[in-house]
C-alpha cells in the first residue's frame, strides 16, 4: 500500500518532487453546450479531495441524482480505524471524517463531512465509499464543484490516464499497461489489477486518487499500491499472480483498483446494495 506522511515526504524530498432494476434512472449532467467538448476537457483537481492520510474523489454513477447524498472514492487501506483485513467488509459503519475539496487549480473549497463509511473492503479490491452529509447539488451550488463520474464498463489496455492526487496536488500522467490477474501483497490479495506503465511514478499519500481515463474524462479506477524495493509478496512490495501461480515482480511498477464494478452495487438514493443484480462486490461473512 502507498503509505502517506513521513515515509511519503521522505520520497518525495529524495526524488526531487514539486510538484439493474432497482437502480435508479440514468441522468444526463453534462450541460448541452459542454458535450462537443466533453472529450478534449483537461483533467485537473476538481473534485479531488484530500484526505488527513489519503487521496480520494467526490463520485457519482450513471445513475446518481443531484438530489443524493455524494460520495466520496478512496482506498480500504485509508480507513481512519486503520487497514481492514484481509477478508473483512465494512457496511453502513459510522463516520464523521472530513476531506477538503479542491477546485481544478488544487485549492480548497470546502470542507466536506462523511456520516458513515458506506462500504470499505480490501478483500478482492481496495476501496472504501463515504456517504456525506451533503448532496451533489449542495456541494455545486456552493462551490462549483461537480462531482467526477465513475465509468461503468471495465478500462482497456493502453487507454491514456492520469492519477491525480489531492493529499500532493500532484498529477501523474501514464497509460494502463495491462491488467494483474491477482495481486498480492502481505496477507491482501486483490483481482484483476490494474498495472501502470513506469510514467505513473505514484508515491505514499497517492492512495485512493482517482483514476481519470483521459479520453472520456471518467474514474476508471483508484489508485492503491506499488513494488517500492523489488521483494516478493511484502507489504509496500505487491507481485503479480497468473492463473497458473507464476509469479512476478515489477520493482517501481505502480497499480489501481478498477471501480467499475461499484456502479452495480449503488442503487436508488445512492445506497450501496449488494444484493442488485450483477454486483459483484465482497459481501460481509456472516
Amino acid at each position: 500500500m502507498k503509505k502517506p506522511l513521513l515515509a511519503a515526504l521522505l520520497a518525495v524530498i529524495l526524488a526531487g518532487a514539486g510538484s439493474a432494476p432497482a437502480a435508479a434512472a440514468s441522468r444526463d449532467w453534462t450541460a448541452p453546450h459542454e458535450k462537443a467538448k466533453a472529450k478534449v476537457k483537461a483533467v485537473d483537481f476538481a473534485g479531488t479531495v484530500a484526505l488527513s492520510n489519503c487521496s480520494g474523489s467526490v463520485v457519482r454513477t450513471p445513475g446518481s441524482a443531484p438530489q443524493d447524498p455524494a460520495l466520496v472514492l478512496s482506498n480500504g487501506h485509508c480507513l481512519e480505524g486503520g487497514m481492514p483485513d484481509a477478508g473483512e467488509v465494512v457496511v453502513d459503519k459510522p463516520s464523521t471524517r472530513s476531506f477538503s475539496l479542491l477546485n481544478s487549480a488544487g485549492s480548497k473549497v470546502a470542507t466536506l463531512r462523511a456520516t458513515k463509511i458506506s462500504y470499505a473492503t480490501m478483500k478482492d479490491t481496495d476501496i472504501s465509499l463515504y456517504e456525506l452529509n451533503t448532496s451533489y447539488a449542495q456541494i455545486e451550488s456552493s462551490s462549483g464543484i461537480r462531482a467526477l463520474e465513475l465509468a461503468s464498463g471495465r478500462p482497456v489496455q493502453g487507454s491514456a490516464i492520469k492519477v491525480v492526487s489531492g493529499y500532493w496536488k500532484r498529477i501523474y500522467s501514464c497509460n494502463i499497461d495491462g491488467f494483474a490477474h491477482r495481486l498480492r501483497e502481505g496477507d491482501w490479495t486483490w483481482k484483476d489489477s490494474v498495472r501502470y506503465t513506469p510514467a505513473c511514478n505514484t508515491v505514499g499519500g497517492t492512495s485512493g486518487a482517482p483514476v481519470v481515463d483521459t479520453v472520456g474524462g471518467k474514474v476508471v479506477a483508484v489508485n492503491n499500491t506499488g513494488n517500492e524495493d523489488g521483494e516478493r509478496c511484502t507489504v509496500n512490495n505487491p507481485c503479480e499472480v497468473d492463473e497458473g501461480g507464476n509469479v512476478t515482480v515489477r520493482e517501481r511498477i505502480n497499480y489501481a483498483q478498477q471501480t467499475y464494478g461499484i456502479t452495480k452495487c449503488i442503487g436508488i438514493g445512492n445506497k450501496v446494495d449488494l444484493g442488485l443484480p450483477g454486483c459483484e462486490l465482497p459481501k460481509p461473512q456472516d
